[in-house]
């Protein structure tokens, strides 16, 4: 077929005025393979007889992209000249000319060459599209615009080239490319994504695990809210009203009033616990325009939103309680936070509470109910009330009046004075049902009632309260002594059964509570949490003793009490020692538990002594195996140097030498004298940082001078420097930094040319990686490495690799590491170690960047491992 009659045939396949679909390959991070999945999406698509042709595809010179772009038909790029140099792009005419049903086009936020016909290529892509032309495309996720800061605060590299999200949002449908952090590195060290010069700063820069997770982070986040948007429009298409649970949305039903900075502050807390979680404020309006809310609270509500990260949303309403589930229902939320009444009891009970209408019309939407200081205390119960509700006891006192009555009524006119044994039993009957639905008062009062009503109008003669028949005298005091008594049997009852309910959930708490002091994982101050939160108080404080009078140990809530005089109740713990409390007063088992309570404190006192003490005899026994260390080492290492100048001088002083032999011993003597004078220098710093006398002057510093310093008595070609002279100047003392560079750069040249080196006799190279508040100096050696368990034991003073049957790198006292750690942190920066890809240990050492920070430009090489055009 020739080309006319396969453009021809494309033409008659791509219907005209149709827009093309859009197919996006979101990349997670560079090197993933979303070219190579793009292709491969190709080849399935032109096996199924799709037109398919290739725009633009850059395969930066990798085999398997290679080879996936064969036996595809390649539109010709078109060739533009820039400043000399003849460059290739995207030909768009090419394309339209040719109309196949879809085209590739790689790189969507590449910047195109000035002369092209578009400034960007996604503009390209939409030309392609308006055609009707079918485009899959890719782009990476540190590419999208509304992405570029946070990509520049986790990499420190700013992206030069962007794509708007709505570009890629639009997209009929965008697949995620992925890859784990630990896979991509091992690509990386294959060779199969940059080229092998490249690798190591790549590695130790941009494809560092924590870069790789947090890129991956982003992309999986943006991706889930387009997600998100898009089941949006499918539940609006399809009408589904009711929540689908796929994304944690909080409402929080606001009014302008104090209350509402409580309930924001908890819906936020609870947003946070599920990463991705939309926290909505919502203001419901009154239809009626009757109510109006405070515009400066609601001010102050939406500033509080807009700080949690939430947003604000108003509604109108004719009921408060139906507008909240229903937003949330449109919402798609999976939890309403709404605050409890402010209202009286009386309003309460008469006409309810919206958070109760809300919780009834709410469906499988979550309801969280919380409380504030707006709300009407509830009070304690009095020690001699019911134990029921007060909803039973309202129900019980209204039945012990109406149901006797009526009961009577009904039976008063097919009865008689004869069946007076009937009419007693039901009235019984009655009284007993009273007693068990509101207790002893309903009980009592429902009785007295019976009783009278029995006597009016079934006990001869009637319509008086006069008993002519003793018999029946005997039976009127029975049935009251009966009602009473069934009244007591119940309330009784129901005490027991509280106070069971009771005592479950206080041996439950002090059940809890023992089992978490006799593991070590209570505090004071989580026992005073737990005494304020369990008995309602307003504060709590645990006092101790001293020579100054008394001193709060831990506290608990809002002004609490610094003296024993200050609060309503104490419980003493020891001589020494109270637990003071503001607030109501308890009842006596509330006391007895709060007894408990002190016991345990007491336990958790004792053991918070037994640990101090245990902490001191560990410091001692560190200083006792440290002075053990420091013996031995003395006993081998500094006598070792000076038992060699001793033979040294003489030999000098003793023997007829000619010049070699003289110069021989005397360059042993200088050797020994610097080997001493390191282990003293060292000696020095450890004890320096370990009383903490370290004062540092900190100013900005370039490294370009501090590093070479560093280098100072090295072998020549032992170290290479690649730090690029725009890295910004750092915050530091250049001389305690000259030192801890110098000391890792001794230990890092020394394991590279230990004969166990992954490469024997490769420099050691110090690289610098700019982040947006530090620099981070990298010393890379290849040597043969130290397994990961072993690493912080490096850091311990008097440690040595080949202590533990590992490669012994050198001699010295094991004080290298430990004094530069010490050294950097009195500088505020770290140190710490990590493996090199291709074998070997890299020491990361991060330094405070100076302000004001100066523009970096990154480097090709390290800061900036995406060239321009690299692409996966």
């Amino acid at each position: 077929m020739s080309d006319g009659e396969q453009a021809a045939g494309a033409a008659e396949r791509t219907p005209v005025g149709r827009r093309g679909r859009l197919t996006v390959y979101l990349g997670a991070a560079p090197g993933v393979g979303k070219t190579y999945a793009m292709l491969d999406e190709a080849r399935r698509r032109r096996e199924r007889g799709t037109d398919v042709v290739v725009g633009f595809v850059e395969t930066h010179g990798r085999p398997h992209t290679v080879a996936a772009l064969q036996g595809l038909e390649v539109v010709p790029r078109a060739e533009i000249e820039h400043r000399g140099t003849l460059l290739t792009e995207l030909d768009v005419d090419a394309v339209l000319a040719r109309r196949p049903a879809v085209v590739l086009v790689d790189e969507l936020a590449h910047t195109n060459v000035p002369g092209s016909r578009h400034a960007k290529r996604h503009e390209d892509v939409a030309q392609l599209l308006a055609a009707g032309i079918d485009v899959v495309t890719t782009v990476n996720i540190q590419h999208l615009e509304s992405l570029n800061d946070e990509v520049e605060r986790i990499t420190g590299v700013r992206q030069r080239e962007t794509v708007p999200d709505e570009v890629v949002r639009v997209a009929d449908a965008i697949q995620l490319v992925d890859m784990a952090p630990e896979a991509l590195r091992r690509r990386m060290a294959h060779g199969n994504i940059y080229r092998p010069e490249n690798i190591d700063a790549s590695l130790t820069s941009y494809f560092r695990v924590g870069n790789l997770t947090a890129l991956r982070e982003l992309a999986l986040l943006w991706l889930a809210d387009r997600v998100d948007d898009a089941l949006g429009d499918y539940r609006r298409r399809h009408r589904i009203e009711h929540p689908w649970p796929t994304k944690e949305r909080i409402v929080v039903a606001v009014t302008g009033g104090a209350e509402s900075e409580t309930l924001l502050r908890r819906g936020a807390r609870l947003a946070q616990r599920a990463a991705g979680s939309e926290l909505l404020a919502l203001h419901v309006v009154s239809a009626d325009g009757l109510r109006t809310a405070d515009e400066r609270g609601l001010a102050r509500t939406v500033e509080l939103v807009r700080a949690l990260g939430g947003s604000y949303h108003t509604v109108v309403g004719e009921e408060a309680a139906d507008a909240v589930v229903d937003f949330a229902a449109g919402a798609n939320a999976t939890m309403i936070v709404v605050g409890t009444s402010r209202h009286g009891r009386l309003r309460r009970s008469l006409v309810g509470t919206t958070g109760d209408r809300i919780a009834r019309l709410a469906g499988s939407i979550d309801v969280h109910l919380v409380t504030h200081d707006q709300a009407p205390s509830a009070g304690r119960p009095r020690p001699w009330g019911s134990p029921l509700s007060r909803r039973r006891q309202v129900l019980g006192l209204v039945l012990s009046v109406l149901a006797p009555l009526a009961l009577a009524e009904v039976l008063r006119w097919p009865s008689g004075p004869d069946e007076l044994d009937l009419v007693t039993m039901a009235l019984l009957a009655t009284s007993v049902l009273v007693s068990l639905v509101g207790g002893l008062l309903p009980g009592v009062i429902g009785a007295v009632v019976s009783f009278l009503s029995l006597n009016w109008w079934f006990t001869e003669p009637t319509g008086t309260f006069t008993v002519a028949e003793p018999r029946n005298l005997l039976t009127l005091v029975v049935f009251l002594a009966v009602s009473i008594g069934v009244a007591t049997v119940v309330d009784r009852a129901s005490r027991r059964a509280a106070e069971a309910v009771r005592a479950r959930t206080e041996a439950a708490t002090l059940g809890s509570l023992s089992r978490s002091v006799l593991t070590g994982q209570d505090t004071a101050e989580a026992i005073v949490e737990r005494v304020r939160e369990m008995f309602g108080q307003q504060a709590v404080a645990l006092l101790e003793r001293d020579d100054l009078g008394w001193r709060t140990v831990a506290a608990s809530g809002e002004q609490p009490p610094a003296d024993p005089a200050d609060g309503e109740g104490r419980v003493t713990i020891d001589d020494d020692h109270l637990l003071v409390l503001v607030g109501p007063r308890l009842r006596a088992d509330d006391r007895r538990v709060l007894e408990a309570f002190g016991v345990q404190t007491g336990l958790v006192l004792e053991y918070r002594r037994l640990r101090e003490r245990e902490q001191r005899a560990a410091v001692l026994e560190s200083a006792e195996a440290t002075s053990t260390a420091l013996l031995r080492a003395v006993s081998h290492d500094l006598r070792t140097p000076l038992a060699t100048m001793r033979a040294s001088v003489d030999g000098l002083v003793h023997a007829e030498l000619d010049a070699d032999d003289r110069r021989h011993l005397l360059d042993a003597v200088a050797s020994s004298s610097d080997q001493l004078e390191r282990l003293i220098d060292n000696l020095l710093d450890l004890s320096r940082v370990e009383a903490g006398l370290v004062r540092p002057r900190l100013e900005p510093c370039s490294l370009d001078e501090a590093l070479p310093l560093a280098m100072a008595g090295l072998p020549p070609g032992s170290v290479c420097l690649e730090v690029e002279e725009d890295v910004p100047f750092v915050l530091t003392d250049a001389g305690l930094l000259e030192r801890v560079v110098a000391n890792l750069l001794t230990n890092a040249v020394r394991a590279a040319r230990s004969p166990a080196a992954a490469a024997p006799g490769q420099p050691v190279r110090v690289l610098a990686h700019v982040l947006p508040d530090v620099v981070e100096i990298l010393v890379v050696d290849r040597g043969p490495g130290v397994p990961e368990e072993q690493r912080e034991a490096m850091f311990e003073p008097f440690q040595r690799l080949g202590d533990g049957g590992g490669p012994a790198l050198g001699v010295g006292l094991g004080l290298g590491l430990a004094v530069a750690r010490g050294l950097i942190g009195a500088l505020g920066g770290t140190l710490s170690a990590e493996d090199t890809p291709a074998g070997g240990l890299t020491m990361v050492l991060t330094v405070p960047r100076a302000q004001p920070v100066r523009p970096a430009v990154p480097s090709a090489d390290v800061r900036d491992p995406l060239p321009e055009g690299a692409e996966a």
